[in-house]
């Protein structure tokens, strides 16, 4: 057992002038961060009217697109910088990014532009392009405990 000038350190009442060990003293802090993301998905649909040849460039307006229920789009949303993406479909198949450009903005602003590579055929006309735009909203919401 550690003895303190000759006394017992348990059952020892302090006295002035008496050691005490050094100690490191901390703050105990817990926190817990729960953070939930939500995607929100808009996907705009265009049906191609004449056939966009290859090094030729298929440039969508906004108010060429129908959104989801039908109805004509007036707007291609913005983009989150970092915190979303969209994705291009011809025919229903999933495009590489490099062929596209999206701009945000209403009608006469806000268009798609998709460049076909030459050796890679054209686009028909009637062919379905659906452009798809993902945002998330993520938040979180941090508990701290002392």
């Amino acid at each position: 057992m550690a003895q303190l000038r000759g006394h017992s350190m348990l059952n020892t009442k302090w006295r002035r002038g008496d050691c005490m060990a050094l100690q490191l003293i901390k703050l105990f802090v817990a926190a817990t961060t729960t953070t939930e993301v939500a995607p929100d998905v808009a996907r705009f649909f265009y049906i191609t009217t004449a056939e966009t040849a290859e090094g030729a460039t298929l440039t969508i307006d906004a108010a060429s697109f129908l959104q989801d229920d039908g109805s004509q789009a007036t707007q291609l949303p913005a983009l989150a910088t970092n915190n979303s993406y969209f994705n291009v479909y011809i025919n229903g198949v999933l495009q590489m990014e490099g062929i596209s450009t999206y701009t945000p903005g209403a009608t006469g602003v806000g268009s798609l532009s998709i460049t076909v590579p030459t050796g890679s055929g054209s686009i028909p006309a009637n062919t379905p392009v659906v452009l798809e735009i993902v945002q998330f909203a993520p938040s979180s919401n941090t508990t701290v405990t002392t």
